[in-house]
């Protein structure tokens, strides 16, 4: 029988080795091991830090690219690395000039889009204009227009985190996926809340409640609602129900006699639950105008509390948001680096940062993989 003996290299499996040639190739150093590139959509250096976070933590370099505004104030982006065929995550805060931000963000993809790009999977951490999700009187849902905007400039896939409202999602025609800081916030809770145990989770107002409720089962404490002129007045603004206004036609056909529908007046504040010798930490998902959280620390000073934090997502802060905190009754505010708010650090020390850059870098990873994000929405119900 014919034997086959072994090659060159001593076994019979062993593989001949590369020549230098074969090495004379080497992929650009943004490129991750399976060919992912993630780029920053700013042009100011105070919103790439939540890029370069993100970067280090996934051992890529960002992008080479160059976005600033022109003398007319026009957006002009330059990609300075080919982008064929490649998986493209764009990283966007959001600062307080959202509309430039916004329109960064479609240059960008649509410059990728152009270059042919594969996939452009957007890391928009705050979703701006996210309020404007409902019909107002006269108005329009701007949320939607958003969202198709960014499907024409060819986003393919969208991270996010805690959308004002969830079913934001359904204006969208491509994934997205809505990421939580709940884990984040609540490990803060117990590692830096002395005496955590003897808070109360705090909603300031009842459309609140429900993501109160979900803080106060995790961490095993007790639930108190506000209501009556401290709540946001978000849910009270015209939304189209006396729209047309109520006119009585004189001259054509007089129409059908409607009741009418008596105005609303909000209801002297109360608390439902006892806050009294307790540490109050309130949890709402956006802390823009803090008129009402400071509304809302006092009213709970009065009924006992002796310490008050308030936990949030998205710091926008506005305004003149870092003086008021600051002249308030609240002890610290908690809020997530989803938003660039070192400026007002600075104007108030009361504000604190937690780091959710780990969750949208595994978020990265896993999509470019193929790998399932049920991982990152362990325990995380529907109504969370």
């Amino acid at each position: 029988m014919h034997r086959r003996m072994p090659g060159p290299h001593g076994s019979l499996f062993s593989r001949p080795r590369p020549s230098k040639r074969a090495h004379s190739f080497r992929p650009a150093m943004n490129v991750g091991k399976s060919g992912y590139r993630v780029f920053s959509a700013n042009s100011t250096a105070a919103c790439t830090e939540l890029a370069n976070r993100i970067t280090e933590r996934l051992g890529v370099e960002l992008g080479k690219s160059v976005v600033y505004q022109e003398s007319n104030r026009e957006t002009r982006v330059d990609v300075k690395e080919s982008v064929r065929g490649q998986d493209i995550f764009i990283i966007q805060t959001i600062p307080r000039d959202v509309n430039t931000a916004i329109m960064e963000l479609l240059v960008m993809a649509y410059a990728l889009k152009t270059s042919c790009a594969k996939n452009i999977i957007g890391v928009i951490p705050y979703f701006p204009y996210s309020k404007q999700c409902k019909m107002r009187k006269r108005g329009s849902i701007v949320c939607k227009l958003l969202a198709s905007m960014l499907a024409k400039a060819g986003l393919t896939h969208i991270i996010t985190m805690d959308l004002h409202q969830k079913e934001i999602q359904g204006f969208f025609s491509f994934p997205v996926d809505n990421l939580r800081a709940s884990p984040f916030l609540i490990q803060y809770i117990q590692e830096e809340i002395p005496d955590y145990r003897n808070a109360i989770i705090v909603a300031k107002s009842p459309s609140a409640a429900k993501r109160a409720q979900s803080y106060a089962e995790r961490l095993r404490l007790g639930l108190a609602v506000m209501h009556g002129e401290a709540q946001c007045s978000e849910s009270d603004m015209a939304d189209g129900r006396h729209s047309p206004p109520f006119v009585r036609n004189t001259t054509g056909h007089p129409g059908l006699e409607l009741p009418l529908m008596m105005a609303k007046e909000k209801p002297p504040i109360t608390v439902v639950g006892d806050v009294g010798g307790r540490i109050a930490i309130i949890v709402d998902d956006i802390i823009d105008d803090v008129e009402d959280f400071v509304a809302a620390a006092e009213i709970l000073k009065e009924r006992g509390a002796y310490k008050i934090y308030i936990m949030a997502t998205h710091g926008l802060l506005s305004a003149e948001a870092p003086r008021l905190i600051e002249e308030s009754a609240i002890d610290e505010v908690v809020v997530t680096n989803t938003v660039p708010h070192e400026v007002q650090k600075l104007q108030c020390p009361k504000i604190k940062t937690v780091d959710v850059s780990m969750i949208l870098a595994e978020a990265i990873r896993r999509i470019h993989n193929g790998e399932s994000m049920a991982y990152l929405f362990r325990n995380i119900t529907v109504d969370d």
